[in-house]
């Protein structure tokens, strides 16, 4: 196993603790729909690194899956806001 996916994997669930304090905490609905968006970023990030550390390419559909909701879901909140969302 390269020793670079520790620190990598390591780094990502620090930035996915961060992001989950910001959803708790942020004081807009825009700042939570961001924390939920890098919330999802960075669990395709994890199954991309799992894909790669146990050499399963199935998880790098489930990557693109979960990247590909993530970002309609943000268009989504995008055009609510636009329309007049609070």
């Amino acid at each position: 196993m390269p020793w670079w996916l520790d620190i990598v994997a390591g780094s990502t669930v620090i930035a996915l603790v961060l992001a989950t304090a910001r959803l708790v905490r942020g004081p807009s609905l825009a700042d939570r729909v961001v924390a939920l968006d890098v919330i999802a970023v960075l669990g395709a990030a994890l199954t991309a690194l799992w894909a790669i550390r146990y050499d399963q390419r199935v998880f790098l559909d489930v990557t693109v899956v979960l990247a590909l909701v993530s970002f309609i879901g943000t268009v989504a909140f995008a055009y609510y806001m636009e329309k007049g969302g609070r």
